[in-house]
């Protein structure tokens, strides 16, 4: 098992894996319609999709959790 301490990047490696792997597969198909090379043109859009949004989830994260903090308390 993976040790507690690494949870909030595990988190993050998660969630930003399958949210930009979701949004970059709409993005594609709107942009490029389902062809033959879809799946090749989506992999690439997902990868360089999900080099931006892990360390982007990593920073903001914890921006998010004092805004929603202010809101719900």
């Amino acid at each position: 098992m993976i040790p507690a301490r690494f949870a909030p990047f595990l988190f993050g490696l998660i969630l930003s894996g399958l949210m930009s792997c979701i949004v970059s597969a709409i993005a594609t198909a709107r942009a490029l319609g389902l062809h033959p090379g879809f799946a090749t043109a989506w992999m690439g859009s997902w990868l360089t999709a999900w080099a931006v949004a892990f360390p982007t989830v990593l920073v903001v994260a914890p921006l998010t959790r004092r805004i929603v903090a202010r809101l719900t308390a």
